[in-house]
Formats: structure tokens, C-alpha cells, sequence
């Protein structure tokens, strides 16, 4: 059965002040879940080594997580419709925990992927949420600014995480790096406990729900190009170290610095697209996308190149740190009072767009090279974004019921 949410149940549940330091917590969290969900591309190499697999196979480790979270996020309010939005995200980074633990230890490929399945949920469940709750903690005209807060946490784990993977990875075993993740992120779901405010559930539940969301006019073209954008990104960033490899000499440091580059690129876009998506979201919608698909096409045409290769690898970053919280930003203001389910399918397609394009990306590294990878990437992302941007348009700060 299928009730609506009250006007007052999206309102923010404590002050101001307390909400915008709930957004940095959740920054925190997103940080964290990240640097797990994608420390396999970062390692890729010695993962392939160790466990004695091709490199199109330890890709793999992305494309299982990405899976089940396709299948988890357009339920998870569903199969919880009444725990506390506080608990759920303590017990989901809880979860990824124990799958950042499982995969230390894990012997072979199979039990690897069985542990980055328990990631998948978890994560899924935090980004599916994660529309609903910043809707909650901060002002409804400045929710683009508390995406970005959230989103922020992704940019910053780029930045930092995936590249200090790469070189922590040349120092430790890969299994300790993982180990390591697993203690940060006890350590963020303490954080969560005493820091976040106490999150009430939206009061919507039921499949219904979805396909009244569904029907919204202009989401699901929007979210068909959403999903052709982010399948074109992880396609090409899931075998980023193949493509960095390409360059002429370069050794650890350089690749490092090649994925600095992209983080820092997406930790810039993220901060400008949070200052400017209240104000010019339909805008960004075509910008955002473009910038990505250019980025991608640089380091694939020009891969003996390290300038050039380092310009592509920071246009790439600096379209895809905005790229989520333009898309919950509009989503978010077309939905209303179904920012819950909304979120879901916000995940939902995300999730889908990384499980086909890693496992597709798998499977033409292994077969046509990582060159036909990127361009057929770049052209994903291209038209994706295009879709994207003549799916309705809507006035920022307005919601439809």
C-alpha cells in the first residue's frame, strides 16, 4: 500500500546549523564508500597478479558491487520503510566494513566477488537514501548545495583515495589496503552515531511508489540519459590504469599523479557545480556531460602524450564530480514529495550503468584493447548527456507534486 508523505515530513528536522553539519557527516560517509567501491581500478594490476586472473576479470570486482546495487536501491525504502534513516546508514557502513574485511582475506576470485556483493547493497542503500535525508537537513532552495556536500565526499575520495590506493598498493599488498578501508569505515559509522541528527523515514512505501515516479513526465528520458553517461565513465574509468599505462615511461608516481589530476579536476567541478546548480541546473545538464565525453576522447586520442593525457584526465574529472548532484538535483525537484523513490532510481540506474559498462568494458579490454574502450565510451557519455538535457526542464527550488 502506497500513502504520501506529509509537506512537513521533507522538512529540515533540526536547525540550520545542525543540518549543514548532518550534510559534512554524510560527506564523510560517501567518502568512505567510495574510496571502497572503487579501490579495485586503483589496484587492478597487483589484484590480477596475486590472485592469478586477467585484469579483465579483476574488473570484475566493480561490476558484481555495481549489480546488486542496481537490484538493492530501488527497494531499500521499501524493506525498511520504518528504522530511522540514521540506523540505516550506521548498519549499510557497517556492512561495507565487513565486505572490505572479507575481500582481505579472500583466497580467490570467487569469494572476492562474494564480499564486494555485500558491498554493493550497502552502498546502494547509503546513495538511495542520500536525496531524502540531505532534503531533510538543509533548506529545500539550497538542496543542490547540500548535494554537494554529499557528492563532495565522492570528489575528495577521488583525490586522495583512489590515487593513494594506487600507491599505497606499490608499498603494501593490496589485501592491507583493503584491511585498512575496512577500520576507516568502523571508525565513520561511530562518527554517524554521535554526530548525525536523528533522520525520520519519508512516510512512502510500495513498488507503486516507483512506478508513479516513473510516470513523471520528462524521468525517464532523463534517466536513460543519466544511465548512458555513467555507463560511458566506468567503462573508461574502471581500466583507467590501463589507459594511463599507455603513456610513454611512466612509472607509479606519474600514474598516481595522472589520477591526482582526475580527482582534483572532480574535486574543483564539485565545488563550482554546488555553487552554481541552484541557480543554473538546466544548463549544467549538457555542460557537465560534454565535459566528461571530451575528457575521455583526449586521453584516448592522444595515450603517448602525458599533458595531453593529464588535460584529458582533469576535464573527465571535472565533468563527472558535479555529474551526481546535477542529476539529484533535477530529479529532486521533479519528484516532490517522492525524493525516497526518486533516490532509488537515481541509484538504480547509476548501478546499472557501472555493472554493464565495467562488464562490457571487461570484455573488450580483454578481446579489442583498452583504445576501443574509450571511444566507444566517450560516445556513450555524448549522447547520454544529450538525452539528459532535452528531458524536462524544471524552475530550481520548485517542486512537482
Amino acid at each position: 500500500m502506497t500513502t504520501s508523505a506529509a509537506p512537513d515530513i521533507l522538512a529540515p528536522v533540526r536547525s540550520e546549523r545542525a543540518g549543514w553539519i548532518g550534510a559534512i557527516i554524510l560527506m564523510a560517509t560517501s567518502f568512505t564508500l567510495v574510496i571502497a567501491e572503487f579501490l579495485p581500478p586503483s589496484l587492478l594490476t597487483p589484484m590480477a597478479a596475486s590472485l592469478g586472473i586477467t585484469e579483465g576479470q579483476a574488473g570484475q570486482a566493480v561490476t558484481v558491487t555495481a549489480f546488486v546495487g542496481f537490484l538493492v536501491a530501488p527497494v531499500v525504502g521499501i524493506l525498511f520503510p520504518r528504522l530511522n534513516r540514521r540506523t540505516l546508514l550506521i548498519w549499510v557502513v557497517l556492512a561495507a566494513a565487513l565486505s572490505n574485511a572479507l575481500v582481505a582475506f579472500a583466497p580467490d576470485l570467487l569469494l572476492l566477488l562474494a564480499a564486494r556483493l555485500l558491498l554493493g547493497a550497502a552502498i546502494s542503500g547509503f546513495w538511495a537514501m542520500s536525496l531524502a535525508i540531505v532534503s531533510q537537513l538543509v533548506p529545500p532552495e539550497r538542496l543542490g548545495r547540500g548535494l554537494m556536500f554529499v557528492n563532495g565526499g565522492t570528489a575528495v575520495a577521488t583525490v586522495a583515495g583512489v590515487p593513494l590506493g594506487a600507491y599505497l598498493g606499490t608499498v603494501f599488498d593490496w589485501r592491507v589496503v583493503f584491511g585498512g578501508v575496512a577500520v576507516v569505515s568502523v571508525l565513520v559509522a561511530i562518527l554517524l552515531r554521535l554526530a548525525l541528527p536523528s533522520i525520520a523515514p519519508v512516510a512512502v512505501s510500495g513498488l507503486r511508489e516507483l512506478g508513479a515516479t516513473l510516470k513523471i513526465p520528462g524521468l525517464s528520458l532523463g534517466l536513460i540519459g543519466h544511465v548512458l553517461t555513467v555507463l560511458g565513465h566506468f567503462a573508461a574509468f574502471t581500466f583507467i590504469r590501463l589507459a594511463l599505462e599507455r603513456v610513454h615511461g611512466i612509472d607509479a608516481g606519474g600514474i598516481a599523479a595522472l589520477l591526482a589530476a582526475f580527482g582534483i579536476g572532480g574535486l574543483a567541478g564539485n565545488l563550482v557545480g554546488g555553487l552554481l546548480v541552484d541557480r543554473h541546473l538546466n544548463a549544467m545538464r549538457l555542460v557537465v556531460p560534454i565535459l566528461i565525453g571530451l575528457g575521455i576522447a583526449t586521453v584516448a586520442l592522444f595515450p603517448g602524450q602525458f599533458w595531453a593525457v593529464a588535460v584529458g584526465a582533469t576535464l573527465w574529472g571535472v565533468g563527472f564530480g558535479p555529474w551526481l548532484l546535477v542529476v539529484s538535483t533535477w530529479i529532486g525537484q521533479l519528484a516532490g514529495d517522492r525524493k525516497e523513490a526518486a533516490g532509488g532510481l537515481i541509484v538504480a540506474g547509476f548501478q546499472l550503468a557501472i555493472t554493464l559498462g565495467a562488464g562490457i568494458g571487461g570484455l573488450l579490454t580483454d578481446s579489442a584493447g583498452v583504445q576501443v574502450v574509450l571511444i566507444s565510451a566517450a560516445v556513450a557519455t555524448l549522447v547520454g548527456g544529450i538525452l539528459f538535457r532535452v528531458a524536462r526542464s524544471v524552475r530550481v527550488g520548485h517542486a512537482t507534486s
